[in-house]
C-alpha cells in the first residue's frame, strides 16, 4: 500500500535579486521519517526549510501536506497545521516570560471575558516544560535571565506544545550542550514512535548518520542526492556536498607552521567569577592554545572574561606588557578580538552592512585628524577582507542577516583581520558551519599562528581541538582539570575523562 508523505515539495525555486538560492527542488518526508538535509553553507538548506515552515514563499512550485494543497502564509499558520520549526540563531523575545514565549500567538486559550489568565498560563507552560524534562527552566522567569542555550530550550517546548505533523531542526544542535541534544534526541524518538516525521538539519555528518533514516543533499541550490539509511556513507555524502573528494584531514599543518616563542602576550591571574575558579593560565606568542570541556563547565566564560564582557570578582587579566584588560574598549586597543559563540548577538550587529561590521574595529585607525572618516577607506578596507576571505555576498552594502552561517563567520574573523589583532578568541569558531569553510577557518587559524598572532580556541567539539592546538587545558565545573601539550597521541578519550 503507497504510504502518503507527511510533506510533498515540488520543483520548488526561490531567488533573492541575482541570488538563485533553489532550482527546482524536490523533497518527500513520510509519516515516522526522519529525514536528513545537509550541504554547505549557501546550499539552499534554511531557504527550504524557511519555505516549508511559512517563513518564505517559493517563487515556484508547489507543496503537499498528506496529499492536500499546503502553502502556509506564515510561520504560525503553518505551526497550525502541524509544522514547527527551530533554528539555530535566538528566537525569543528577551522582554517576556518563557511562559508566554511559549504560548505566543496562543493567548487567547486563556482568556476569558477580555481578560488574560496569566496564572493558568504559566501553570499549563510549566506542566509542559516539566514533561520534556526542562523542569529547571521556570515558567514564570523572564527570558532575559536564561543562558543561550536553555532559551534554545524553549523553543523546543514551544513547539511540541502539540506533537507536530512535521517537526523542523534547523541547526539548533550547534546551540545546545550535550544534556540540551540528548534532550531533543529524546523527543525525536518520541515523534517517530508517534508517527510523526522530522527534517534535520545538520553539519554533522556523524549526527545525521546516528539520527536519520535517509538523507537529502543539496549543493548550489540543487538536489546533489539523497540517501538510504544503508547509503548513508561520510564519504560519499560530503563528496555529494562539495562536488569533489574530500578527505577529513583539514586540519593545520604542524610541519609548516613556526615555533612559538616563549613570549607571553596575556596572563590570567587567580580569576573567579559566578562560574570561574580560580583560572591561571599563560598565552604565548605564535600558540594555539585550545579550551575543551562541556558546555556549562565554563569555558565560554573564558573568553568574555578575556575580552572584559564580565568583570571577574578576583583576579585579572593582563596584557603581556602587565597592563591589566578590564573592557572590551580596551581589549581591542590591545590587539584582542573576539568572536562568541552567540554570533549574531555578541560578535556582529546582524542588521548593520557587511562594511559597517568589518570597519567597526578599525574606524580609529581610519580616522583622519582624529574623527574624518572617508567612505572610500571604509570600502576598500571592507572589500579587501572580504575579498580575501572569500565571503559570499551580493556587495557590502548587503544586512549581514542575510548571509549564511559560515559567511557571517567570515565577516566577524574579516573585522578583527582588518583592525589587525594580535591575539585571537575563538569561540566555537566553526559552530554550524559547512565543511567547506570549516577548512578555511582552520587555514586562517593556521596562517595566524605562522604570523606569530595567538589563539585563544574555545570548542565543544573535540576533534578540532586536537587538530589544531598546540596546548589543551580542560575544564570541569569552573575549574581547570588538566593540561595536555600537543603529542599527536591524544586521544578523545585522554580528554574526556577530566571534562566528565
Amino acid at each position: 500500500m503507497q504510504v502518503t508523505p507527511v510533506i510533498e515539495v515540488k520543483n520548488i525555486s526561490k531567488s533573492f535579486t541575482s541570488t538563485k538560492a533553489l532550482s527546482k527542488v524536490e523533497l518527500r518526508i513520510f509519516p515516522g521519517e526522519v529525514r536528513g538535509l545537509i550541504g554547505e553553507n549557501g546550499s539552499g538548506k534554511s531557504t527550504l526549510s524557511a519555505i516549508i515552515s511559512g517563513n518564505l514563499k517559493a517563487d515556484e512550485g508547489e507543496m503537499f501536506m498528506f496529499g492536500k494543497p499546503y502553502s502556509p502564509t506564515n510561520s504560525f499558520e503553518a505551526s497550525e497545521m502541524g509544522v514547527s520549526i527551530i533554528v539555530q540563531e535566538q528566537g525569543t523575545v528577551e522582554t517576556i516570560s518563557v511562559a508566554a514565549n511559549i504560548f505566543a500567538g496562543r493567548e487567547h486559550q486563556f482568556c476569558h471575558m477580555g481578560f488574560l489568565n496569566s496564572k493558568k498560563l504559566t501553570v499549563e507552560a510549566q506542566k509542559l516544560l516539566d514533561s520534556i524534562g526542562l523542569e529547571y527552566i521556570r515558567a514564570e522567569m523572564l527570558v532575559a535571565g536564561l543562558s543561550f542555550e536553555d532559551r534554545k530550550l524553549v523553543e523546543i517546548a514551544r513547539a511540541f506544545y502539540r506533537l507536530p505533523e512535521l517537526f523542523i531542526v534547523d541547526e539548533t544542535t550547534t546551540a545546545l550542550p550535550q544534556r540540551g541534544r540528548n534532550i531533543l534526541y529524546g523527543l525525536i524518538k518520541k515523534l517517530k514512535a508517534n508517527g510523526k516525521s522530522v527534517l534535520f538539519i545538520s553539519h554533522d555528518i556523524e549526527e545525521l548518520v546516528e539520527v536519520c533514516d535517509t538523507v537529502t543533499i543539496l549543493r548550489d541550490g540543487k538536489l546533489a542526492g539523497s540517501l538510504t539509511e544503508d547509503e548513508m556513507d561520510p564519504y560519499k555524502m560530503k563528496t555529494l556536498m562539495v562536488g569533489r573528494e574530500i578527505t577529513d584531514n583539514y586540519y593545520r599543518s604542524r610541519e609548516k607552521t613556526a615555533e612559538q616563542s616563549d613570549k607571553i602576550v596575556l596572563s590570567v591571574e587567580h580569576v573567579s567569577s559566578k562560574i570561574l575558579k580560580d583560572i591561571s593560565f599563560q598565552l604565548k606568542k605564535g600558540e594555539i592554545l585550545g579550551f575543551a570541556g562541556l558546555s556549562d563547565c565554563g569555558i565560554h566564560e573564558i573568553g568574555k572574561v578575556v575580552f572584559g564582557l564580565i568583570k571577574p570578582e578576583k583576579g585579572k587579566v593582563l596584557y603581556g606588557n602587565g597592563i591589566e584588560i578590564t573592557n572590551p574598549k580596551q581589549a581591542i586597543e590591545k590587539g584582542l578580538g573576539f568572536m562568541s559563540k552567540n554570533r549574531d548577538r555578541e560578535s556582529m550587529l546582524i542588521e548593520l552592512t557587511i562594511k559597517e561590521n568589518t570597519v567597526i574595529p578599525s574606524l580609529p585607525k581610519l580616522a583622519r585628524y582624529g574623527f574624518f572618516i572617508t567612505p572610500k577607506s571604509e570600502k576598500e578596507l571592507a572589500l579587501k577582507w572580504c575579498g580575501r576571505l572569500n565571503v559570499k555576498m551580493k556587495n557590502i552594502e548587503q544586512p549581514c542577516s542575510e548571509l549564511s552561517g559560515g559567511n557571517k563567520q567570515k565577516i566577524v574573523l574579516a573585522k578583527w583581520l582588518a583592525n589587525d589583532s594580535e591575539i585571537f578568541i575563538l569561540d566555537c569558531p566553526t559552530r554550524g558551519i559547512d565543511i567547506g569553510v570549516k577548512e578555511a577557518i582552520y587555514k586562517i587559524m593556521g596562517n595566524l599562528k605562522s604570523q606569530g598572532k595567538s589563539i585563544i580556541m574555545i570548542s565543544e567539539e573535540l576533534p578540532e581541538v586536537i587538530g589544531m592546538s598546540d596546548r589543551i587545558l580542560v575544564m570541569k565545573d569552573g575549574c581547570l582539570k588538566k593540561e595536555f601539550i600537543f603529542d599527536n597521541g591524544t586521544s578523545e578519550a585522554d580528554i574526556i575523562q577530566y571534562m566528565i
